[in-house]
């Protein structure tokens, strides 16, 4: 059987950022408990010794306020349950102020081998605008502590187009977050998602216009580069062999389980969503789901998908509709939107700035 990835949404923050609007609730030690047990009953309840899982991925919500031993719990009932391979990446996103050495040390002794950082921003004015508890030395700390545990593989999270941040102050974190010990970047920009805090007159006069945003974008694109992070999807960055394998799943349309609250699914033919309500998942002996597509992965959803990635859509892939597809693609070619060597095509930099528009173009 080919591989699965493994997400487990991990609910729990110690204080919602007001810009986010993924699920998420307030910690406490009793709905930690419950939340890691019923995780173990779905993991026995999906679980299959025939399938083979090369990657394992914690996300939140902030998957680090777990304890050591209930991620390890997590990371035995999938090995127990599933044939988890040896050397299969096991992701864990972390905030900054949630990690110390020993807790470090203890996330590499139950198998966790690379680290998703919440760092955001190396200046401290924009973290407490984005509402973020750490400071940039207690990011700098966090990343430098992990390093020495023996961690190889750590990705930071970078978010740009701040309330009224220049390019100097991309720059300034860009640097700073390069000279550290990390392979991999994932860098957004921000965007206000309705219902948040964020989503106020205040925040959008200060954010920069559409053109400023673009020429953030393209700015970073470029700093990253020159550091040796290479832009392998439209907001990640990677030294040479450090892409991310669990998220590339994601946009190869390959398996992936997802278990806990608002976590989603693509297996056995299917995309499924599990209910956005932690007691729900907590009194349930199997997460509530909701199907929503009985037949996914088509070639247009393949397609949107894989051109999210740099190395782009392969035309042989797009079988009786590859003819259609290469006449559109001259005045792409033309205004720097994509490139083709007659047997891909992929988006620039400034393809993937308008990637919705290029592809419904392109695809639909």
């Amino acid at each position: 059987m080919t591989g699965l990835g493994i997400y487990i949404h991990v609910p729990f923050c110690g204080k919602k950022c007001a810009y986010c609007d993924f699920y998420s609730v307030n910690w406490t030690k009793a709905a930690a408990e419950d939340y890691t047990a019923a995780v173990l009953r779905n993991i026995r309840h999906y679980g299959d010794r025939e399938q083979n899982v090369d990657t394992v991925y914690f996300g939140g919500g902030t998957p680090s306020l777990l304890t050591s031993a209930q991620t390890g719990s997590i990371i035995d009932g999938i090995r127990s349950c599933f044939s988890l391979e040896d050397g299969a990446e096991i992701t864990l996103e972390a905030n900054p102020c949630t990690l110390d050495p020993q807790k470090l040390a203890e996330l590499r002794s139950i198998g966790v081998n690379r680290l998703s950082i919440g760092v955001q921003s190396m200046k401290d004015s924009e973290l407490k605008t984005l509402g973020r508890i750490h400071t940039a030395e207690r990011a700098e700390k966090a990343v430098l502590d992990a390093a020495a545990a023996g961690f190889d593989n750590i990705s930071c999270d970078l978010m740009i187009a701040l309330p009224d941040q220049k390019t100097d102050d991309m720059r300034y974190s860009i640097e700073r977050l390069t000279a550290l010990p990390v392979q991999h970047i994932s860098a957004y920009i921000l965007k206000t998602e309705k219902g948040t805090p964020f989503d106020c007159e205040d925040i959008r006069k200060r954010l920069p216009d559409e053109d400023g945003a673009a020429e953030l974008y393209l700015e970073m694109v470029r700093l990253l580069e020159e550091k040796g992070f290479m832009q392998y999807e439209v907001s990640n960055f990677a030294k040479k062999g450090f892409e991310s394998r669990h998220n590339c799943r994601y946009w190869k349309c390959e398996d992936y389980l997802g278990i806990g609250p608002a976590a989603h699914s693509c297996y056995k033919g299917r995309r499924f969503a599990a209910e956005r309500d932690l007691r729900d998942f907590i009194d349930s002996p199997v997460q509530n789901i909701t199907v929503t597509d009985e037949s996914p992965c088509g070639f247009e959803e393949s397609a949107m998908l894989r051109l999210r990635l740099r190395e782009g859509l392969r035309l042989c892939d797009a079988g009786d509709r590859r003819a259609e597809l290469e006449k559109k693609l001259p005045p792409l070619i033309r205004d720097g939107y994509a490139e083709s060597d007659g047997e891909r095509v992929w988006l620039t930099p400034k393809g993937f700035l308008m990637s919705n528009s290029v592809i419904e173009y392109l695809v639909f």
